[in-house]
């Protein structure tokens, strides 16, 4: 699967996939400090997103979207309007 090319894009269908079924999806964060990369994999075993940047603002859209996910995986309540609000 090829990387995404905007963050806007690959946020969207992270959130998207992770709403569809929460119990299957996984989260990767990857660095690389040789390279000064980061790759953020969402994935349920038949789709996979996958986001690479070596920007520095990029780094703090990662942290939100890995955070908002993070919370919705541990929070009792319903997924369905949880991403919206935020």
């Amino acid at each position: 699967m090829p990387y995404y090319q905007t963050w806007e894009e690959f946020a969207r269908a992270a959130e998207k996939l992770y709403l569809t079924d929460p119990m299957k999806v996984r989260v990767v964060l990857k660095y690389r400090h040789c390279d000064g990369n980061i790759c953020m994999k969402v994935t349920d075993d038949s789709v996979c997103l996958r986001y690479k940047t070596d920007q520095a603002q990029d780094v703090k859209k990662i942290e939100k979207l890995h955070g908002k996910l993070m919370r919705l995986m541990v929070s009792k309540e319903s997924h369905s309007g949880a991403m919206e609000t935020d």
